[in-house]
């Protein structure tokens, strides 16, 4: 791919009068902006960061605290995707432009050995795919994460890893070897087995059957992964016949642990998902409508009727070990509490003994999971 050919400039009349071409969005540190024929309708801006661990708030309920986004928008362009809204922070809109509007943070693993040499860093779990997926497929062109994972690794820092891309099964050797170093979290998201429904709802992601052998892949090379069973889409893959597929082929495919979730549609992500539902299933339209009011968060009833759903295929397929739906204050739903299932967080090992990189217990997290998208 001639990627260096293709880079975005604007005519010469609209060069400034050093002759350097004006940036083309107010994006910090952007350095050029690129189209390319394989990426159709995708333009990646090249940005230079000064910083790339992000803090978790204060108060957050995640098991990490620190975070990094090798990438802002997402080009995996899931319509139902929480993180959309902090396109907007960028001066991007929720909806297409999260899609199509792809920020690469190019010097990420230079700038984070910088981080993590500080005498400040205490070698806190960091986690990645928080906001936007580090396996979308330009990280088939950048390829950030062998850095980012080596850095993490070769620092003594733990690391989680939360994606749909297969394009992880890369990097299945690296992360062997970071194991051997530091505890390793590896979850996959993976909420239907319905093909056809996933390319609607998912169009830039890898199907079904292919995540389900990158769950197999990661587990037979002796590494944990947990599965993301989110969201859950009310009247469209809630019905017994669903779910029972669903938990049978994680159960087949190895997975360490499930934590399952009903549809959240906060602001940014509720306008999109609403017009796509209008206009590929009108029928739900009122319903859903209905289901959620004006908030975020699917009645309580649904989300009763649900937990229950979930807990008994669960327990069909063997997972009943571990929590049987996301979200356990149905009271409270601003409360809500999501647990990261087994494998998918780092099991930290005992002081005074090398890490071991297998799976441990699920861990608490805050259901309002954009706590710790930051950038």
């Amino acid at each position: 791919m001639r990627w260096d050919a293709q880079a975005l400039l604007p005519p010469p009349a609209e060069t400034d009068a050093a002759g350097a071409p004006p940036a083309l969005l107010p994006l910090a540190g952007l350095v050029r902006s690129v189209t390319t024929p394989d990426f159709a309708g995708i333009t990646f801006h090249e940005v230079t960061s000064k910083s790339v661990l992000n803090k978790v708030p204060a108060g957050s309920r995640m098991p990490f605290e620190w975070t990094i986004n090798p990438y802002r928008g997402c080009s995996h362009a899931c319509v139902y995707c929480f993180a959309r809204k902090t396109h907007t922070y960028l001066d991007f809109d929720a909806g297409l432009d999260f899609d199509s509007q792809v920020v690469v943070k190019v010097n990420a693993a230079e700038v984070l050995r910088k981080e993590l040499a500080k005498p400040s860093w205490t070698r806190q779990q960091v986690a990645l795919g928080t906001n936007t997926d580090p396996y979308q497929r330009a990280e088939g062109r950048y390829q950030l994460m062998p850095g980012i994972i080596n850095a993490l690794a070769e620092s003594g820092t733990p690391l989680s890893i939360l994606t749909k891309g297969t394009l992880l099964a890369r990097d299945i050797p690296l992360l062997k070897s970071a194991a051997s170093q530091v505890p390793v979290g590896l979850g996959i998201s993976l909420a239907m087995t319905d093909e056809a429904l996933a390319e609607a709802v998912e169009p830039g992601t890898p199907g079904p059957r292919a995540r389900l052998k990158l769950v197999s892949r990661l587990r037979e090379a002796g590494l944990p992964c947990g599965v993301m069973a989110m969201p859950i889409l009310p009247w469209l893959s809630d019905s017994d016949e669903a779910l029972d597929s669903l938990f049978a082929s994680l159960a087949s495919a190895g997975a360490t642990g499930v934590t399952a979730g009903a549809l959240y549609l906060k602001p940014g992500t509720r306008e999109w998902f609403m017009k796509w539902i209008a206009a590929n299933h009108p029928g739900l339209a009122g319903r859903y409508r209905r289901l959620y009011g004006t908030g975020s968060y699917a009645s309580k009833e649904y989300r009763t009727w649900l937990a229950g759903k979930v807990r008994y295929f669960k327990a069909k397929h063997g997972f009943s070990h571990s929590s049987g739906f996301s979200h356990r204050d149905l009271d409270d739903p601003r409360g809500e509490e999501a647990e990261y299932p087994a494998g998918s967080i780092p099991a930290m090992a005992p002081s005074g003994t090398s890490p071991s990189g297998s799976s441990g217990p699920g861990s608490s997290a805050s259901g309002s999971a954009e706590q710790a998208t930051l950038f």
